[in-house]
């Protein structure tokens, strides 16, 4: 699905998906079609219903799994969606602002995020990832926002923040995320997109 080209937006994909975004998930649980349109809801049903495939996403003691739920939930839903498509489309066709003040406002949100996201890291209870010394839910929100907030268009210099890219180096190193890598994937634009800025 082409995001730029908006597909998403579709009314095949629409009948789908009401809220036109992306991921969703269809998925056969035996007489049963689930269909699931949140990430952390995704990623939460999939280590439930598959438990033997892959790491535990999610720590055995309640504490642990809020602690990594927080972690989760402070990306997808405070930092995330300042700087997701729609919003940054929105402020640059419908508020007409170019492309510098779209930059600094992406920049302003992934900052703030991400020195607030710091400061929780530091922790004993934050390892090799966000929550000890396996990959978790928190891990699965990191990687993509460090990565769409480090390209060129963000303009992010993670280095501001070093447990979060000691995480994020740790999590790339995974085969399961190098294979999850946006570019890697078989519709991928090409790769002036990973270079170029909006606008």
């Amino acid at each position: 699905m082409d995001l730029e080209q908006q597909h998403h937006k579709s009314g095949e994909y629409l009948s789908l998906n009401p809220q036109g975004l992306v991921p969703l998930l269809i998925h056969r649980l035996g007489e049963q079609e689930v269909k699931l349109n949140q990430s952390v809801a995704i990623i939460e049903y999939l280590a439930e219903t598959f438990p033997q495939q892959g790491a535990a996403l999610l720590p055995k003691d309640p504490v642990g799994r809020a602690r990594v739920r927080s972690l989760a939930l402070h990306i997808a839903c405070e930092m995330q969606p300042l700087n997701n498509s729609g919003v940054v489309n929105f402020i640059r066709s419908d508020m007409k602002q170019g492309t510098n003040t779209v930059k600094g406002w992406q920049l302003h949100w992934a900052e703030k995020g991400f020195t607030s996201l710091e400061k929780q890291l530091k922790s004993d209870s934050t390892g090799r990832f966000c929550h000890g010394d396996s990959p978790t839910l928190a891990d699965c929100c990191l990687v993509p926002q460090v990565f769409r907030c480090t390209l060129p268009r963000v303009g992010l210099d993670i280095s501001k923040y070093p447990r979060i890219k000691q995480i994020y180096e740790n999590c790339i190193q995974l085969p399961e995320v190098q294979q999850a890598m946006p570019q890697q994937q078989s519709d991928a634009p090409a790769d002036e997109f990973w270079i170029a800025t909006e606008g």
